[in-house]
């Protein structure tokens, strides 16, 4: 298969739209190069948290994170946010919070004499949802249209968000006192889904001596890039070559999560098509225009684990949603493939 990925593109090196296409992709991954290095300076040891915000956001995807407080996952959106220069939103979810608080509402106009819309908080590139599941249905219901549709709907008008629009939503898992667990609908809108979990001891020293060297609680960082060429870098992953044996894998991976006895609901087909943008988002970023099978073993787990709801009497055993996943990746056949991966 690699062989012939790369036979395919020798034989079609001749055109200049495929010299294009090459370039534009050879762009993007230079483009989000330095989002990396600049996130990696400053949130200390999140690397894999760095790594699969950035694939599901050159996905246009949704992120679920899911992890105890102070770990990192609203400062590292707030600074990706500032290094693309973006619009930026958080919302504290609460469970007073209502539906009119993030989409907006109509309001009356005294001097024109007429209602006039003022937009919510839903109106950005991108946003932080901040412990989601402390929301009632009704406003959970009201960013699902945002998340899936990219618009809100208030009084029969349609209004459409900003593009590009990401939304990162946390979630805390040891607090369930007062919470609304997000329906299994909403859950399947969301691309990923982390766990973030503490730093090692060196990892933490290494976080002290960052914060004693600069001297200050703020960090500095300038943009190094605009929300159209975030924009532009999405559209690229249209160029990423992806074989039909891969196709194939991945709908192998997804029908047998639905087989196995375990599993009351397996993955839906939006599993399969989150698996298909976001292995063209990992292979641009590992400089790469074409997908390899071992990009959708390094991404499976982190897009189906939420997907895949379990029979009563395994989930009491304690069986777990990644073991299954991983089980049928260890026995669905990966495509041939010669020569070793690049990245």
């Amino acid at each position: 298969l690699h062989l012939s990925i790369r036979r395919q593109r020798q034989m079609c090196i001749r055109d200049s739209s495929l010299t294009e296409i090459n370039e534009r992709i050879s762009k993007t991954s230079t483009f989000v190069g330095p989002l990396k290095n600049d996130l990696n300076n400053v949130i200390v040891g999140q690397e894999t948290l760095i790594n699969k915000i950035l694939i599901c956001m050159l996905a246009n995807g949704h992120m679920l994170l899911e992890g105890v407080p102070c770990l990192a996952k609203t400062l590292t959106v707030n600074m990706l946010a500032t290094l693309i220069d973006t619009k930026f939103q958080r919302i504290q979810f609460t469970p007073d919070l209502l539906p009119a608080d993030i989409t907006g509402i109509y309001i009356w106009n005294q001097k024109d004499q007429k209602f006039q819309f003022r937009k919510g908080p839903l109106f950005c590139n991108l946003l932080l949802a901040d412990e989601i599941n402390r929301a009632p249905p009704k406003t959970q219901a009201a960013l699902l249209e945002a998340m899936q549709e990219h618009q809100v709907t208030i009084e029969g008008d349609t209004h459409k968000l900003p593009q590009p629009f990401v939304t990162l939503a946390t979630q805390n898992p040891i607090e369930s006192e007062g919470t609304y667990p997000l329906p299994d609908a909403q859950l399947d809108r969301f691309m990923m889904k982390l766990s973030v979990g503490y730093p090692g001891r060196p990892i933490e020293r290494a976080i002290l001596i960052k914060r004693k060297q600069r001297g200050k609680d703020e960090h500095e960082i300038k943009a190094i890039t605009t929300p159209e060429k975030l924009r532009e870098m999405q559209q690229s992953l249209e160029k990423v070559q992806i074989d039909d044996a891969i196709i194939e894998y991945i709908v192998e991976i997804i029908n047998r999560t639905r087989e196995d006895p375990r599993v009351k609901v397996g993955s839906s087909p939006r599993g399969a098509h989150a698996l298909f943008k976001l292995s063209r988002a990992l292979a641009v970023l590992n400089g790469r225009d074409y997908v390899l099978p071992d990009d959708i073993k390094r991404l499976s787990i982190y897009t189906l684990r939420h997907r895949i709801i379990l029979k009563p009497e395994p989930r009491i055993k304690g069986v777990k949603t990644e073991e299954i996943v991983s089980q049928i990746l260890e026995e669905v056949e990966v495509p041939t493939t010669q020569g070793q991966l690049e990245d």
